[in-house]
């Protein structure tokens, strides 16, 4: 029974040592997944607006704004959650579009392939999961915090704590 405890706690640090790693891959998936999003519709403002017009229903929004809104979206918060700059802003602020795209588009339900709806499902988990955990380790985030942090970037060791 030792054994087996001793083998669960060592692949626990493993894993450990794999968040930062996982975390920086989640996020760049899902940041290229909607960065492309936006390329595609600024390579062709006009089908961009046409589609707005005529298929998206944003609620609230006159259809010129939410697209201005959404591309923006698609093209802003993917470079934050990239970079692991405002990592949780960046992830929350994605979610939100994401959420707002499967609102504003219906028919992603009465598909019969329902891969569409399932990989917004899909990325809405990992943009959750970005907001509750952060953008971890490897990120601008995490550099700031350890330079400018409370110890200014100095080890608590060097700065006198024990």
């Amino acid at each position: 029974m030792k054994n087996l405890i001793q083998r669960g706690l060592g692949l626990a640090g493993i894993a450990d040592h794999l968040q930062p790693i996982l975390l920086l891959a989640a996020r760049l998936y899902v940041a290229s997944v909607f960065f492309r999003s936006g390329l595609v519709k600024i390579a062709d403002w006009g089908s961009t607006l046409a589609l707005f017009h005529d298929e998206y229903k944003v609620p609230v929004l006159p259809p010129d704004l939410a697209a201005y809104v959404g591309t923006f979206g698609e093209l802003a918060f993917p470079l934050l959650i990239a970079l692991g700059l405002a990592g949780r802003l960046g992830a929350a602020g994605l979610f939100f579009v994401n959420v707002m795209a499967v609102i504003s588009y219906p028919q992603l339900f009465g598909f019969e392939c329902p891969a569409g709806i399932q990989s917004h499902f899909y990325w809405g988990s990992i943009l959750a999961m970005l907001v509750a955990f952060g953008p971890g380790r490897i990120s601008l985030d995490a550099w700031l915090a350890h330079r400018f942090g409370p110890s200014g970037g100095r080890s608590t060791r060097a700065a006198g704590v024990a």
